[in-house]
């Protein structure tokens, strides 16, 4: 037999090569376990630069929801409906989502420190001289500005903290940072009702973050670390193109389900605190006797979402670490069980304003309990399914998308079918809408965000199935480039 006309076997080099592949993963995991298995490893810089991207996250969710609190104040000022009411937070949106994407290409290639400088500056200049404009057009128009500044914030943020730590570390340090995000939800109600009825004008509320975001600015210049890269898990992965970027993210199940299922997120977290004390404040008032103002319960509703995210984020941090080291799983499914559980909690809750005092809201806390409990692991597992060189990028698009699709339009989406809901209800088209059609019209639309969180709910379990081979895919991209001591 002539030996040339035989295919040569490789399989034994090709053993060789996955083994010797697989033996860097497992020794590049170990040596990472060992330098961040404790928090008392961490040094006071990384606590610093933590405590600073944490600030800025409090402010930054406060200055979102601020006109929340005082919703009823600008509505009857502007002369606005509940269309125009909703596409104030909508044109923010819009604004946050179309420069994220370039603020993650320059965020993976220059210096984050700048960047992140130059656009707390700019939102907090925007938020302040904002406060001053008295045209409907114009004020909107400053509320996209705003966007545009956070835009180069949100998308950074994220992975400073994974360059710094990995593991467990890591997932306890970005439930730190996203505890700020509940909490500055809640905060932002709050100043704005207080401040606003404290001194008798809601555009002062505006005016709180910015003074914040003026010290932000200087703790990112002068305090905060910006470390190299892939640092902490000692990866030397090269950058590459931002088609090559897009086109692996694309290809990445675990990466695109679990934005999908974020998109779900992100409309039912929009929807729900742009129009949740509104919708609670018409039920309310359709009960004999109730005293309720659209101030009180605004200032309720910021403090039930405070408390929900006080204890949902660290909940979900701890319950996502514990169950990680057993089950490679758990993240996904753990985000899957709280949409689901999350979704009636809220249907009940609609459903019960018009005849109870106490049940809406504490219906409202568990609803957000339930969804706050996936803000921490979702975060952490888009990080360890993508690349060092790639995370900015993948922050961004994760923006994009779920924004574009999530809470960019379902303020909006909500108070146009409230809108229309109000000429169905009402038994002549000419009259002026009661107080009982007004509440009506937006509970029905607010419907729509529990069928929502179900579909999201699915899209986590669904992510449950690659998320174990696309983290292994990663940990061997890094083994291959690391230098194992």
């Amino acid at each position: 037999m002539d030996p040339r006309g035989i295919t040569p076997n490789t399989s034994n080099q090709q053993l060789v090569i996955n083994g010797d592949n697989d033996s860097a993963t497992a020794l590049l995991q170990e040596k990472q376990a060992r330098r961040h298995n404790s928090l008392r490893e961490v040094t006071f810089s990384q606590y610093m630069t933590v405590s600073i991207l944490c600030f800025v996250n409090l402010i930054n969710y406060m200055d979102r929801l601020t006109i929340a609190g005082v919703l009823n104040n600008v509505k009857t000022e502007f002369e606005i409906g509940d269309g125009k009411a909703g596409f104030l937070q909508t044109v923010f949106v819009v604004a946050y989502m179309l420069f994220a994407p370039i603020f993650g290409y320059l965020g993976d290639r220059y210096s984050r420190r700048v960047i992140m400088a130059s656009g707390v500056a700019l939102w907090s200049l925007t938020t302040f001289f904002g406060s001053f404009l008295h045209d409907y057009e114009s004020f909107a128009f400053f509320r996209g500005l705003v966007g545009i500044g956070e835009a180069s914030y949100s998308t950074i943020a994220p992975t400073i903290i994974s360059d710094l730590f990995v593991g467990d570390v890591r997932s306890k340090m970005l439930a730190f940072f996203y505890f700020a995000i509940p909490v500055g939800s809640g905060l932002g109600y709050i100043v704005g009702s207080v401040v606003g009825a404290a001194l008798g004008n809601w555009r002062y509320g505006l005016r709180v973050t910015p003074f914040f975001g003026a010290i932000a600015v200087a703790l990112i210049i002068w305090v905060m670390e910006d470390p190299e890269r892939g640092a902490s898990e000692e990866s030397h992965i090269k950058p590459t193109s931002y088609k090559d970027d897009l086109r692996a993210l694309i290809k990445n199940p675990s990466f695109m389900l679990s934005t999908i299922a974020f998109t779900c997120v992100a409309f039912v977290t929009g929807a729900l605190t742009w129009w949740g004390p509104q919708v609670i404040y018409l039920g309310l008032g359709l009960q004999p006797g109730n005293e309720f103002s659209f101030e009180r319960v605004s200032l309720t509703f910021g403090a039930i979402t405070m408390v929900s995210g006080m204890l949902g984020v660290p909940l979900g941090a701890w319950l996502g670490a514990g169950l990680q080291k057993r089950w490679g799983r758990a993240h996904p499914l753990l985000c899957g069980a709280g949409l689901l559980l999350s979704a009636p909690a809220v249907a009940l809750a609609l459903l019960l304003t018009e005849g109870y005092m106490y049940a809406p809201f504490a219906l409202i806390f568990i609803g957000e309990l339930a969804i706050n409990i996936n803000w921490a692991i979702v975060a952490d597992m888009s990080l360890y399914v993508v690349i060092p060189p790639r995370r900015s990028t993948a922050e961004a698009f994760q923006i994009l998308i779920s924004h574009m699709f999530g809470d960019a339009g379902s303020p909006y989406l909500v108070g146009v079918i409230s809108e229309s809901l109000k000429s169905y209800l009402m038994p002549s088209p000419d009259d002026l809408p009661s107080k009982t059609v007004e509440f009506r019209a937006l509970q029905y639309a607010l419907f729509i965000t529990c069928f929502v969180e179900v579909l999201g709910g699915i899209f986590f379990l669904i992510t449950s199935a690659y998320i174990v081979r696309d983290k292994l895919k990663v940990d061997r991209a890094i083994a291959a480039t690391s230098k194992i001591v």
